[in-house]
């Protein structure tokens, strides 16, 4: 990401693709830890709003809050490594 501009080019868009995505599923595969107390239904209810909630940063355009919600996605697969709930 370049400094000093404030949205996001399409070449932005492409260099965070792969990260995205490595980090999507990496949440995804999280909440099917067993050390994590959840049971069938709570697992699909959590992975529903993961998917809802890289739907809408899906459609951020500006780079700092795209930034914000990698940064977040990553302390969350974090926490979830932990077998904690973020």
């Amino acid at each position: 990401m370049r400094g000093g501009l404030i949205w996001a080019t399409a070449d932005d868009l492409a260099k965070n693709r792969g990260r995205v995505l490595s980090l999507y599923r990496q949440i995804l595969r999280s909440l099917n830890s067993p050390a994590l107390p959840f049971s069938l239904a709570v697992r699909l209810q959590k992975k529903a709003e993961v998917r809802a909630m890289f739907m809408l940063g899906s459609e951020e355009q500006s780079l700092h809050n795209i930034q914000d919600l990698i940064d977040a996605a990553e302390y969350s697969l974090s926490v979830l490594r932990k077998g904690e709930i973020p």
